[in-house]
Formats: C-alpha cells, sequence, structure tokens
C-alpha cells in the first residue's frame, strides 16, 4: 500500500507527527535537511521540541536510518537542533528569537503578586492528583459506549445518583436524580437561572448587601434588577423581603462577612417563598467547610419545593472541572433544561464520570476530610498570627469557608490594601464587595477578606508573615 501523510507513522516512538517531505533535488540527504531547517526556521517545530528516533522517521519516510541520521548530524552541527545522550535530538534554543509565551493559567491576573491571599480560591496543589486518575480509569472502563455520545442536558445518570446520595447524607438536601442538574459550575447555574426567571415574569431579584458583583451581574444581564437586603450579625434581615421574585442567598457560610443565617431568618425566608411563591436560591459554595462544629445543614431541606440548591466542585476539588449542579423544584426542571439545552447540551461527559466515581468510592470524603484539617490549621495559625503580631486587628465571622474577614482599626482600610500592593500581597478590602445600591450602615466597618486556602503549603507561613507585616 502507498504511505501517505494519512496513514504514516511518523514519530511513533514518541507520538508526533512531522509531516517533513524531502525535497526531491539535490538528494535525498540534502532533501531531507533542507526540509527540517525550513520546519525549524518556519516556526512549525519551536524550540525544545524532540523530534523522533533516527530508526522511525527513517522508516516513516522510506530512507535509509544513515540518511536520517546524517541530515540530524548537519543541522546538529549548524545549531538548528541538538543532541544530547539520554534525551535524543531536539530543536535548538536560538539567540533573538522571542520567548515562548507562558502558559495561560488561572493566576495571570495576579502574576504580579508574590502571594496570593485573595478569597474564594481552594489550593491547588492539593488537588488529588492520583486519586482522581484512579477514578478516571475505573470510570472510563466501566463506561457504556454510549455515555461519549450528547446524552442529556441534565448531566450523565451516574453523577446525579451519586450527587443525590451525597448531598442527602452530606448537606441534608432532599434530592432524586430525576431533579439535579450538572452545570458548568455555579455560573452556568446562575445563568441558567437568570434566564428562566425572566421568562417567568420575575423583574426583581433581592441578593445579600455583600458578595461577587460578578454573580449579581448573571442574573441583571437577562434584565433583571437586584435589591440588596440589609445585614447585620444574624445575616440577611429576609424580614425585608417584599415583592422580589426570587432571592439569592449563602446560608451556610456567608461570602465574604462570614456568617451563618440565623435560624429564625431561615425559617422566615421559607415561610416568604411559600407566601409569595417566590424561589429561594441557595449557594452552598462551601458548605462543607465548618471547623468548630458540624456544617449547618442546607436550607434546601426546609422546603424542597421553593429553593434551588447550588453547589459546586470549586472549592473542593479545584475550579478548574467546571463542575456544578442544581437541585432543582420539581415545577423548575423541564424549564432549566430547556435553556441548557439551547446553549450547552452536556458538560464534559469523562469528568462526570470521574467524580461520580469520586463520590461512590469514598474518595470524595476522604479529600474533603483532609482538607478541612488543612484549612482548620491555616485559620488557626491566622487568628494566632493576629493575637500576637497584630492584636488591634480581630478576625470575625464563624471558622468555616476558606476565608477570613480581619476586622481593622475605622479608617484603615485602603491604606493596608495599599501597603499589601507595595509588598505583592495580593488580598481584598470589604468595601470591594459591596453591593452599590446597599444602604449605608450606620458603622461602617474596615475589614480585608483574606484568603488562606490558596497558598500551597511551601508558600504560606511566608504569605501569612508578609500579612501581619502590613496590618496596623
Amino acid at each position: 500500500m502507498e504511505e501517505s501523510w494519512a496513514n504514516s507513522v511518523s514519530g511513533r516512538a514518541l507520538g508526533i507527527d512531522l509531516h517533513i517531505e524531502p525535497r526531491a533535488s539535490g538528494g535525498v540527504r540534502r532533501g531531507l535537511t533542507d526540509a527540517l531547517r525550513e520546519a525549524v526556521r518556519g516556526g512549525r517545530l519551536a524550540p525544545g521540541v524532540r523530534l523522533p528516533a533516527s530508526r522511525a522517521l527513517a522508516a516513516d519516510l522510506g530512507l535509509a536510518r544513515n540518511t536520517v541520521a546524517d541530515a540530524y548530524a548537519d543541522l546538529v552541527a549548524e545549531g538548528w537542533l541538538t543532541a544530547r545522550q539520554g534525551s535524543g535530538t531536539r530543536v535548538a534554543e536560538r539567540p533573538g528569537r522571542a520567548p515562548t509565551p507562558a502558559p495561560v493559567t488561572n493566576r495571570v491576573p495576579f502574576a504580579g503578586h508574590r502571594y496570593d491571599l485573595m478569597p474564594g480560591r481552594p489550593d491547588l496543589a492539593s488537588f488529588p492528583r492520583a486519586e482522581w486518575l484512579k477514578a478516571a480509569r475505573r470510570a472510563l472502563t466501566a463506561a457504556p459506549n454510549d455515555a461519549l455520545g450528547y446524552g442529556d442536558p441534565r448531566g450523565r445518570p451516574e453523577l446525579r445518583a451519586a450527587l443525590a446520595g451525597y448531598l442527602a447524607r452530606a448537606r441534608g438536601v432532599q434530592a432524586s436524580p430525576e431533579r439535579i442538574v450538572v452545570c458548568a459550575g455555579f455560573v452556568q447555574g446562575m445563568i441558567l437561572l437568570g434566564e428562566v426567571l425572566h421568562r417567568r415574569g420575575v423583574r426583581d431579584v433581592a441578593v445579600e448587601s455583600y458578595g461577587l458583583d460578578l454573580h449579581w451581574g448573571y442574573l441583571t444581564r437577562p434584565g433583571l434588577r437586584t435589591r440588596p437586603l440589609p445585614f447585620d450579625q444574624e445575616g440577611a434581615d429576609v424580614r425585608e423581603l417584599g415583592e422580589e421574585g426570587a432571592v439569592l442567598l449563602t446560608p451556610a457560610h456567608q461570602f465574604p462577612l462570614g456568617v451563618a443565617l440565623h435560624a429564625r431568618r431561615r425559617a422566615a425566608v421559607v415561610d416568604w417563598a411559600r407566601r409569595t411563591g417566590g424561589l429561594i436560591l441557595e449557594d452552598d459554595y462551601d458548605g462543607e467547610f465548618r471547623y468548630d462544629r458540624q456544617p449547618v445543614g442546607a436550607l434546601q431541606g426546609l422546603d424542597p419545593d421553593r429553593v434551588v440548591h447550588l453547589g459546586t466542585a470549586s472549592k473542593s476539588l479545584a475550579p478548574g472541572l467546571r463542575l456544578g449542579w442544581m437541585v432543582l423544584p420539581a415545577s423548575l426542571v423541564d424549564e432549566v433544561v430547556e435553556a441548557k439545552g439551547y446553549t450547552d447540551w452536556s458538560c464534559g461527559v469523562l469528568d462526570q464520570l470521574t467524580l461520580a466515581e469520586f463520590l461512590e468510592s469514598g474518595a470524595y470524603d476522604r479529600h474533603v476530610r483532609a482538607a478541612r484539617l488543612r484549612y482548620r490549621r491555616r485559620r488557626d495559625q491566622l487568628v494566632a498570627a493576629l493575637a500576637e503580631r497584630a492584636p488591634a486587628v480581630r478576625a470575625t465571622g464563624i471558622a468555616a469557608g476558606l476565608h477570613a474577614v480581619l476586622q481593622l482599626p475605622p479608617g484603615t482600610e485602603r491604606s493596608v490594601v495599599q501597603a499589601a500592593a507595595w509588598q505583592r500581597l495580593g488580598i481584598s478590602g470589604l468595601a470591594e464587595f459591596r453591593h452599590e445600591d446597599a444602604p449605608a450602615p450606620d458603622a461602617p466597618m474596615d475589614a480585608l477578606v483574606v484568603g488562606y486556602g490558596t497558598p500551597p503549603d511551601h508558600a504560606w507561613p511566608g504569605a501569612l508573615d508578609t500579612l501581619c507585616r502590613v496590618l496596623p
């Protein structure tokens, strides 16, 4: 059979295809040398790329091995390639060449920071790579062929069943797999809910007066208005709810103020939803991480027909997985599934199957327990360091989650944030999270919102030391 690029095994030893066609004129060796040189000069073969072994390339091109070896040697002599025992033949770095761009990562916005204490992110270095890989292998081996098709926009049934069991056990959520919709993180869930609420005629959604403007933006994008609720030590004052069609809350651990919604107010917001027909959107973003007691059960357990429970693997595992879920009232399922089917028929199936296996095998529980101990230890170290080195600063809020609120002396928030910037320390002031329409508090609080989850273990002591240096 005639050999072509489509059935060639070029680079089979390394899994790469060169797609090299030696020039016919000037002899075979020269034609191959010229073709390789042009591929390097033109950028098709980037600096550092390892070339196939001479034997493999010779077999692919139907040439003598010595011809390929001689062509490689010519290019090594000219400086286009390098050859080193044990590392093979590679494309050489060339003086004056523009450096290869660094890979884009989730840390790009904070590239200027030496230490990143921005809130809301986990320690990515602790992602359970080995266990995740084992789960992925088991899941892929057991997956039926049709799992790799377009599938159900609600998500894989294996993951929805695993989530139903886990959420009932760990968060007190009442859910059947049919009422769970898997989505690409909390963001997609909010986008879909915003669209559905707007189609239902909802125009106003109540929100907490402190939170992420990004989340409020996903609600306003389809045309909804957000109205901030007053806030105090018991959480959002849901007694102020009126004719809004929905309310967005973080009842287990409010972001960023760090309080849990008081039991009286949990009951009051459910009564409001039953009385008015409104919906409660429960953001349970880090509800598994409570350090001083058992986690507070999900609000959804009080009334599954009036509460949408939103969860995510972004805090417990990694945001890059883009895996979240909604536990929906039965009356909302079809509308949300329809909206999701128009924009994104299915999230990544292999990651869904892997997470299902991770949950069912107990690996998820083990990882969460280990992460809970690690984050609790960091929070305890933060509180101890404040007591010793910055006694004028107090950590407020419950012992939970991946961040702490550090109450500062009045009038110092802006100067501390600026001092942190000079030290290349990434932190946030509380003012950044205040809704622009929130009523002015009687006694404004100067504070920092410090994320202790992000730094890897080796960087945490240095980050904590730098933080203490900038505090008053």
